[in-house]
């Protein structure tokens, strides 16, 4: 999966969790917003990897604490002023 992909996978499985906050994740453009729901993607996809092979429950369990984790640092994301608003431009 692409990266960009990877991030539009990660928009729209976080705004299926999160319905709460749907509208602003789906109008989330700020490259550390994309970031974010890249990571959550990619975590998704390892614990699911993991999961599907009952390999190692207590890696789940860590991978299942990470998407709770990326989950509310998407909540804080969401809340905060855009990136540009911290930059002061000369």
């Amino acid at each position: 999966m692409t990266r960009s992909n990877r991030r539009e996978a990660g928009r729209r499985r976080l705004a299926m969790r999160l319905p709460q906050m749907r509208t602003l994740i789906m109008q989330a453009r700020d490259s550390w917003q994309l970031e974010l729901f890249e990571a959550y993607q990619m975590a998704v996809e390892a614990r699911d990897r993991l999961r599907r092979r009952r390999f190692n429950l207590k890696l789940v369990r860590e991978y299942d604490e990470t998407c709770v984790e990326i989950e509310q640092h998407v909540i804080g994301a969401m809340h905060a002023p855009p990136y540009s608003d911290y930059c002061l431009i000369p």
